[in-house]
């Protein structure tokens, strides 16, 4: 049996943690039990919730010792530092052989062992800025529901920790046992591309003298970065220096983030048919809008229509 223990604090996110009991630690009639759960924690006794209530951990850090997964379900506030002691023994379960999962805001935790310093992690995209702000030496993804590296792996926002749990399952135990469990748990058996297509979509804002606004009204016409230079009354160079300064990003990078945002919209609001919706934001036909809305969101137009269409 392969045993998961779950590193919990004051105050636990539940849904994190239910993430990891759903996965690891619920028996279901007709379904092979190959995994061991229990949860530990620093001060062993009563440890309060998000929801209000408290619940009773009775495992202190000694869990981990005999762990083969150590599963960080968030870590709230993400602030928080690392005790010595709770460091001290996530490094002895690496060292040992473990590995260390986190969930959603866990990868504040993990991070501080250094464990991830030079490789690539990713969380919720509301977190992954300050994540990569306070930890310049990781590499964030924002865009991935999960990144795994073997020794250690991060999820991203809270329902991702569904996703990385049962991408574990099918490694360890292959992708017929994975199904059978989504099934139990009425999940899809795998989700489709990351987190962009979950993030809010982007304010043209009031920056560079009007320009965004006025370039999001024409968003159906040929624009192109030259057209944007002209408005100005400057160089397409000019322009490009003025984006990177204010925006982080390129005229032409902008421009196509636009297009996408407003396919999306009219993805969500319209029945319009991807045809239409490539002419109506400038990509011209549909293997264009396919190809661009792929590259910039991870998944398809379809697909995208089907989860976030407003009735």
């Amino acid at each position: 049996m392969h045993r998961v223990v779950a590193l919990v604090r004051p105050v636990q996110s539940v849904f994190e943690l239910g993430c990891a009991v759903e996965v690891f630690g619920t028996k279901r009639p007709g379904v092979p039990q190959h995994y061991e759960f229990e949860a530990c924690t620093e001060t062993p006794g009563p440890v309060p919730t998000t929801g209000g209530y408290a619940m009773s951990v009775s495992q202190g850090l000694s869990a981990l010792e005999t762990a083969d997964t150590v599963i960080i379900p968030g870590w709230l506030p993400v602030e928080e530092p690392l005790s010595d002691v709770v460091r001290r023994a996530l490094m002895r379960a690496h060292t040992r052989g473990a590995r260390l999962v986190t969930i959603c805001s866990g990868v504040f935790a993990l991070a501080r062992t250094g464990l991830l310093d030079g490789r690539s992690a990713t969380t919720h995209w509301a977190r992954a800025e300050q994540l990569q702000r306070e930890f310049p030496r990781v590499r964030v993804n924002p865009d991935r529901l999960y990144v795994d590296h073997g020794d250690v792996a991060t999820s991203a926002g809270a329902g991702a920790g569904f996703d990385l749990c049962l991408h574990l399952v099918r490694n360890d135990h292959g992708a017929a046992y994975a199904a059978l469990l989504t099934r139990h748990m009425a999940l899809p058996p795998h989700r489709e591309a990351g987190q962009a297509r979950y993030t809010p979509l982007p304010s043209p804002g009031n920056a560079l003298n009007g320009l965004l606004k006025w370039a999001d009204e024409r968003l159906g016409t040929p624009l192109s970065v030259d057209d944007l230079a002209a408005y100005l009354g400057v160089s397409p160079r000019t322009l490009a220096r003025r984006f990177a300064d204010q925006l982080d990003t390129s005229p032409g990078a902008w421009l196509l983030s636009r297009r996408v945002a407003a396919a999306r919209t009219l993805l969500e609001e319209t029945e319009l048919p991807v045809e239409a919706i490539a002419a109506r934001v400038g990509l011209t036909s549909a293997v264009n809008l396919r190809r661009r809305f792929r590259s910039e969101t991870g998944t398809t137009p379809g697909a995208y229509r089907r989860a976030f269409r407003v009735p």
